[in-house]
């Protein structure tokens, strides 16, 4: 089992990270439309607001693990032929996503810390996650919260739509250009079996 990246493929760790964050932030943003479209008296609104809290806690630590595992074993090259634009939009899609992944998660606790109903977030009804001081003492924290807000919002429609970049662009790679981009980030090649192994043993 390959764990680290190569040059040309990535390994089991960055492939696990890779899709557990990308169904966590899909699950984050059905889940933030659905609670915040709800009245605070429906029963489904305080676990919903505490589920999206949870998931937001794990994709952050999930992304910091993610983002030290990147920086300590690197990825695969880039396919061959891209033009510097193509190259620059790829980097700039995956440190734009990257960004957004970690930061939105703080913003979310910004807004909870400032939040006036002063509500506990138990992560998944278990773990304790405690409001940030300074804010939740702040004379100030009912213009925080609306800043916050405002921000979390922003982030999350851009997160959205670079997410939709980043599959466009994967399933361009894979049916127009007909390379490795997609495959490789599946665990898979689109290189017979034969071709593999004549590269393996020369």
């Amino acid at each position: 089992m390959q764990l680290s990246n190569s040059q040309d493929r990535y390994g089991v760790l960055s492939i696990v990270l890779h899709w557990l964050v990308a169904v966590l932030f899909l699950a984050m943003l059905a889940i933030g439309l659905v609670m915040t479209r709800l009245p605070l008296t429906d029963p489904l609104t305080f676990p919903l607001y505490q589920l999206h809290k949870s998931i937001g806690a794990t994709l952050f630590l999930l992304m910091a693990v993610r983002l030290v595992w990147r920086l300590a074993v690197g990825v695969p090259d880039l396919p061959a032929g891209l033009t510097p634009f193509e190259r620059f939009a790829a980097r700039a899609t995956h440190a734009g996503l990257y960004a957004i992944l970690l930061i939105m998660p703080l913003t979310g606790w910004v807004v909870v810390s400032a939040s006036p109903f002063g509500i506990a977030t138990l992560l998944y009804g278990v773990v304790p996650l405690p409001h940030i001081g300074f804010i939740e003492a702040s004379p100030d924290k009912a213009a925080i919260e609306n800043v916050a807000s405002w921000v979390h919002a922003v982030l999350a429609a851009l997160g959205a739509g670079l997410l939709l970049l980043h599959v466009a662009a994967a399933l361009w790679h894979h049916f127009m250009r007909r390379d490795e981009v997609l495959m490789r980030m599946l665990g898979r090649s689109r290189r017979s079996p034969t071709e593999t192994d004549r590269e393996t043993n020369s």
